[in-house]
């Protein structure tokens, strides 16, 4: 049997040969022609599984080393009996690093020294936003939680409505997927009308996808940013580049023990689909994330200004500054 695989989800090299034939490649060259014959991909958000890509293919699972699956036509593949997987909550740990470590950034640009005077909104609490309020209450914050679903199954007494975030949230920080369909659509989910209703609100933070945010209202908008999921990636908008506080090429999530969680969920997958007994690797750091954490740790632990400036340096390597991260250590 033959795999196909994004030569940048790390840690397979060596594993997988011991029962298929694997093809290691670029994401630009994962097309139709390659994955004709493939029973299996192995990818990353930069190859879009659509029809375009798998029609007539021998492809019958398809693994994502990603939290997001919007690059990926559900509908259709569950229509062809494609099976489907992800990675949620993979990188979870490593994006609360970095948006606290951008709070943190922002506090001391801005001469602010107590974190229980601070409010902080959080839009969307899953894997990520549970994280980020666990670590923002330890560090000192207020928060309000606001994820519509969860709130559905669970009741309100842990949630409070959007409005009432933008209402009086000081930061705002937004770890939904990318939707745009179903009763909560978060497609430019913060646009004219939400940002004008935040009148609190002192920054903004967007490491979920680009598109949650209407990049254009931004423009006009009089504070604070730190983004790491652009609407136009791999070409961040230019002058939101130069404005923003914290600039980073969608690498929020690129830490060591993201990327091997990420890796051994898919060969987990691929175990579990075949019935193959590979070896799948144990990673020491919990997915939940440190506990007991300060922001002084975590910002000791991460300095997003250092990718900040290299992307300003070179907004035009989006893509290989992406690629070639080095990858960072969690909080331990």
């Amino acid at each position: 049997m033959k795999i196909v695989v994004d030569e940048r989800v790390p840690y397979l090299q060596g594993v997988l040969e011991a029962e298929a034939d694997v093809r290691y490649l670029p994401a630009a060259a994962i097309t139709r022609e390659e994955v004709r014959d493939a029973d299996a991909l192995v990818v990353r958000t930069r190859t879009r599984c659509t029809r375009e890509l798998l029609e007539g293919s021998a492809v019958r699972l398809v693994a994502t080393a990603t939290i997001g699956t919007d690059h990926l036509d559900l509908d259709w593949c569950a229509r062809q009996g494609i099976e489907v997987v992800s990675a949620p909550g993979c990188n979870a740990p490593a994006v609360a690093q970095w948006v606290l470590a951008s709070m943190g950034v922002w506090m001391k640009k801005r001469g602010l020294a107590a974190t229980h005077d601070i409010t902080v909104g959080i839009v969307g609490v899953g894997h990520v936003g549970s994280i980020v309020a666990r670590w923002a209450q330890e560090c000192g914050f207020k928060i309000l939680l606001n994820d519509p679903p969860r709130a559905g199954r669970e009741g309100n007494d842990r949630f409070v409505a959007l409005k009432d975030v933008l209402a009086q949230c000081d930061v705002l920080t937004l770890h939904t997927p990318l939707t745009t369909r179903g009763p909560w659509p978060t497609w430019h989910l913060m646009n004219d009308e939400t940002m004008q209703s935040m009148p609190r609100c002192r920054l903004l933070l967007n490491a979920a996808r680009g598109g949650i945010v209407d990049e254009t209202t931004l423009l006009s908008w009089r504070g604070d940013l730190a983004i790491d999921c652009w609407e136009t990636e791999p070409r961040p908008n230019a002058t939101l580049l130069r404005r923003a506080l914290v600039a980073t090429p969608h690498i929020a999530g690129y830490s060591s023990q993201g990327k091997a969680r990420a890796s051994a969920m898919m060969i987990t997958a691929l175990n579990r689909h075949y019935g193959w007994r590979l070896p799948v690797p144990h990673i020491e750091e919990p997915a939940t994330g440190a506990a007991g954490v300060t922001l002084e740790a975590i910002m000791r632990s991460y300095d997003p200004l250092a990718d900040t400036d290299l992307l300003r340096g070179r907004p035009e390597s989006f893509e290989q500054l992406r690629n070639q991260y080095c990858l960072r250590q969690e909080l331990k």
